[in-house]
């Protein structure tokens, strides 16, 4: 009996995928626990294995093309048995959806030909036809030569602000229909003065543009921030802090050979020690209640070629600076190879979003739910501070903890924003 294998759904935000690789083609046998495909999901190509014996009798979706969750994805049976039939019975009401779509192309159809008759201009116009209907007497353009344009063309026009005069008409006797608005271009606009002689001579200027499809993960992160950034409400705390003495504590851990550390990993460790002290700011809203998680996981956001990741420091609290370190280094590198596995990347309740190692001094972060905060990490700047009286060179960075407004007031940010502060001043505190 043949099986249906559908397009899986491999993470809580996966939607649809993309097969990045087939590891069987039609009529090779397959067993159990075989590499059938590699899909690529929004976050990570992963490896997908058969579930069934038996020969590939079909594959739904070529290498590099995309279906949607729960399309079919591949079929496998039997030798001889009747495919066509099995997809048909699989699809059920795709007839009827088909039906729907036709109806629509012959709608928009019937719209083009309307906006087609309408308002065809005539032979001759009498002035005395312009003064009873000066509302729909056409447009002129800077030589005086009248405009003809359908109601459909002159609707789009306005909407995307193309003056007429600068639209060649491509309908009857050179009339303004949707289709030239709709392929209308600046670079096509008339070159005739207002005088009616030639523009200016000048370089000739073109515009042009590349057009890449949206990948998987970029969609995800599109829809996620979006509904983070309009649904919860935000609010930004900044201030300074004074890394001077982080500054030569790194210095005096990295003298040993074997241990190198980074200011990323002691923001890690910060904030984890942090959060144990305000447990509000290490929460989630969800919706009826708000859920104060007693541990500590804390996102680190990775840059990828397609976007952003962030994989998970668990209970980083309980750790030290050096298995901070290895483990953020273990998964950027994964996050780069697209080798992240769902369970890297769940479970967060504290995001950092670092950019100083790219120079930006400051700039205010997402919040990445679940998560109720996220602190955005800028770089070490060398300023005058003030110390004891007295203007000298001090090293300064500069953090802002984004919030949301629903779990975590004002002064519940600023408290846990200066233990943060506290601890990263004076490093050791956050090791006793």
């Amino acid at each position: 009996m043949a099986e249906v294998i559908l397009m899986p759904k491999l993470s809580d935000t996966m939607t649809e995928g993309v097969v990045a690789e087939w590891h069987k083609k039609v009529g090779d046998d397959v067993e159990s626990g075989e590499l059938l495909a590699e899909i690529e999901t929004d976050k990570a190509t992963m490896e997908f294995e058969s579930f069934y014996d038996g020969k590939l009798l079909y594959i739904g979706v070529d290498k590099g093309e995309t279906a949607p969750v729960n399309d079919i994805l591949a079929i496998i049976g039997d030798e001889g048995e009747d495919v066509d039939k099995i997809i048909a019975d699989q699809k059920g009401s795709s007839d009827s959806e088909k039906e729907a779509t036709e109806e629509l192309v012959k709608e928009e159809e019937k719209e083009e030909q309307t906006e087609e008759k309408e308002e065809k201009p005539a032979a001759k116009s009498t002035s005395e036809d312009q003064k009873k209907e000066p509302s729909s007497a056409p447009k002129s353009n800077n030589n005086g030569d009248r405009i003809f344009a359908s109601p459909l063309a002159k609707k789009l026009a306005e909407e995307k602000n193309i003056d007429l005069s600068d639209v060649n008409g491509s309908g009857e006797n050179g009339r303004i229909v949707k289709r030239d608005i709709e392929s209308y271009k600046p670079e096509d606009k008339p070159k005739n003065s207002a005088k009616g002689g030639s523009a200016s001579a000048g370089p000739v200027m073109t515009e042009s543009y590349t057009d890449t499809n949206v990948t998987q993960m970029r969609k995800t992160i599109a829809k996620r921030l979006a509904e983070s950034k309009f649904t919860a409400p935000h609010f930004y705390l900044t201030l300074d802090i004074d890394m001077d003495n982080a500054i030569a504590a790194r210095k005096a851990v990295n003298a040993n050979d074997d241990i190198r550390i980074s200011f990323n990993d002691m923001v890690i460790k910060a904030c984890a020690v942090a959060l144990k002290k305000h447990p509000a700011v290490n929460s989630s809203w969800l919706g009826d209640k708000i859920r104060q998680n007693d541990h500590v996981n804390i996102g680190v956001a990775v840059a990828v070629e397609d976007g952003l990741l962030v994989p998970v420091v668990r209970f980083a609290d309980t750790k030290g600076l050096m298995t901070i370190g290895t483990e953020v280094k273990e998964y950027a590198k994964k996050a780069k190879e697209k080798k992240l596995q769902p369970q890297d990347w769940e479970g967060n309740t504290f995001t950092i979003s670092n950019l100083g190692m790219y120079n930006i001094e400051e700039f205010t972060a997402i919040i990445n739910p679940p998560d109720s905060c996220i602190l955005a990490i800028g770089g070490i700047k060398q300023v005058p501070v003030v110390k004891d009286g007295q203007v000298v060179p001090g090293n300064v960075m500069r953090v802002t903890l984004s919030c949301d407004h629903r779990v975590v007031d004002g002064v519940t940010g600023s408290e846990f924003l200066n233990t943060f502060k506290s601890y990263m001043e004076n490093p050791m505190m956050m090791l006793v």
